[in-house]
């Protein structure tokens, strides 16, 4: 037997069993490994996405606080009265709003007070005559009236100011709405029905000036009842009300530059369809202002028969029916929202208005959902059915 050859057989199957043992841990071994990269790579993909995610979140914010700051570039902010955006001083203030009910018919005519309204909204009552929600803050007039009594959709409009709201009583059935939206009021006249709390919390003189009211003798009931505004405030505060806060729908810009001023010189308001309670405001380009009319007559202060001037005009459309009662009250929506007209420096913005309770301030939009700016100054406010009844 032939020993050397035995031996170099059994060295070769060594040596190839060697190799194929080698070659064979080495694909457990990259087998094995290949797993633990391809986690790290997922992991180091995903936290540089996450880092990108947050670069890109961190971009889309800024963007949206820059766009934000430019769209309110020209708003006016600060040490100014609510409602008319008028810098506070010795002269104006910044007092808790005062909503009080004026009367509007042609015996009422001219109304006192009403001109140093800082804001008037205007609405449709039964019978086709109109009333206003006349709201002050900015100053304390010393005679406002005549006073009339209170309707659902006026109080509700009142009460996006959380103002003290100042009426005549009202019919049994309405002070029940009074109650129920929490409003601070002052009436002579309560309800004697037992629907609600209501009491009548200050004095009816009857006839001539009283300590809390006035029945004014040259003229005949009930258009005849006017107040005192610093004698109400005195009443508020002694009922425990507070004189403090107050809610208001509007931002403020500068007014245009006279080249900026557009030409819509007339602006017509067909209120209730009937003649007398037609509304005119008349552009005057050089002061920037608009001079009020109704029923074919200059709308006079009673006192000092200065024609009443207002910065802005706001037309809100909304429904207003008859309700169908004996009375002919009507009902008038005052939330939810709808379209809006918005005239100031002799120009027209189109776009919306909206407020989801009537315990929240009106919002009034562009058509790009901006806040719209309004000037500094008085504002007047009419609503009606639809744009049939606006010319301009």
């Amino acid at each position: 037997m032939n020993y050397n050859k035995i031996g170099n057989k059994a060295s070769k199957i060594f040596f190839i069993s060697f190799i194929v043992i080698l070659l064979v841990s080495t694909i457990s071994i990259y087998s094995c490994s290949k797993p633990v990269q391809t986690k790290q790579t997922i992991e180091s993909t995903i936290e540089s996405n996450e880092k990108e995610t947050t670069k890109l979140e961190q971009t889309e914010e800024t963007s949206v606080q820059e766009t934000s700051t430019e769209s309110n570039v020209n708003e006016i902010t600060g040490n100014i009265n609510i409602l008319t955006g008028l810098e506070l001083s010795d002269k104006i203030q910044n007092n808790r709003p005062m909503a009080i009910m004026i009367e509007n018919t042609p015996n009422a005519r001219p109304q006192s007070g009403l001109i140093y309204a800082d804001v008037v909204f205007e609405v449709v009552d039964e019978g086709g005559i109109t009333r206003f929600v006349s709201v002050f803050s900015s100053s304390k007039p010393d005679l406002v009236g005549p006073v009339r009594s209170a309707r659902p959709y006026y109080a509700e409009i009142a009460a996006g100011f959380d103002p003290i709201y100042v009426f005549w009583g009202t019919h049994p059935s309405f002070y029940i709405v009074v109650q129920n939206l929490g409003l601070d009021y002052l009436s002579p006249l309560g309800d004697t029905s037992g629907a609600s709390s209501i009491i009548g919390n200050f004095a009816d003189p009857g006839s001539g000036e009283g300590k809390d009211a006035i029945r004014d003798p040259s003229r005949v009931a009930p258009h005849n009842a006017y107040v005192r505004v610093p004698r109400m405030y005195e009443i508020a505060q002694n009922l425990g009300y507070s004189l403090e806060g107050g809610k208001s729908p509007f931002h403020f810009k500068n007014e245009a530059s006279e080249n900026e001023r557009g030409d819509i010189n007339k602006i017509t308001i067909d209120v209730s369809g009937n003649p007398s309670y037609k509304v005119n405001f008349e552009y005057d380009k050089q002061t920037n202002t608009y001079l009020r009319f109704c029923g074919g007559a200059p709308s006079l202060d009673r006192e000092t028969s200065k024609q009443i001037t207002i910065n802005n005009v706001i037309v809100l459309f909304t429904d207003i029916r008859n309700s169908g009662d004996k009375e002919g009250h009507m009902v008038v929506r005052t939330t939810q929202g709808g379209q809006g007209l918005f005239f100031m420096d002799g120009n027209l913005i189109e776009g919306t208005w909206n407020r989801t309770s009537a315990l929240e301030p009106f919002e009034f939009k562009d058509n790009n959902g901006n806040n719209i700016l309004v000037n500094i100054g008085q504002t007047w406010v009419i609503m009606v059915e639809d744009v049939g009844k606006v010319d301009y």
